[in-house]
């Protein structure tokens, strides 16, 4: 990717010990400014963000809209998912947190991991085992 590329926070970056929200709502803030770049757009709302919007029982538009009509911070928007849809709790929130953070890991995803390691010319990359730890070498983390 070129340098010149807002790229969103880390998945990595957690609040409230869930892992990739920071980033989801970071991409919100970026489209809704017309600075996301144009190869995040196909997965809006889908994949990780489908998957985190499903943890918290909420609806990605919902999201986009609450974001995009207040100006709030990461704990605000965490909160509103909280209220809105469903605070997730031990095992459940455990479970999910592990599901994202080895996404690709040896799992139904890991030939895609491997395809988009090689595409991205990280495949002698042996250190990037998940999509989290993709996405961070592929943004220059």
């Amino acid at each position: 990717m070129s340098d010149s590329i807002i790229f969103p926070r880390s998945s990595k970056d957690e609040i409230d010990g869930l892992p990739y929200f920071l980033r989801m709502c970071h991409k919100v803030r970026l489209h809704v400014a017309g600075e996301l770049h144009q190869d995040y757009h196909k997965n809006l709302g889908k994949a990780l963000d489908l998957y985190t919007c499903q943890l918290l029982k909420i609806e990605y538009a919902d999201l986009v809209e609450f974001i995009s009509q207040k100006n709030v911070d990461d704990q605000a928007v965490l909160d509103w998912a909280y209220s809105t849809g469903e605070k997730p709790e031990s095992p459940q929130k455990d479970w999910w947190c592990s599901f994202a953070r080895n996404l690709g890991f040896r799992d139904h995803l890991s030939e895609r991991l491997a395809d988009r390691k090689q595409t991205a010319g990280l495949a002698h990359r042996d250190d990037i085992r998940t999509f989290f730890d993709f996405m961070d070498a592929e943004e220059g983390r």
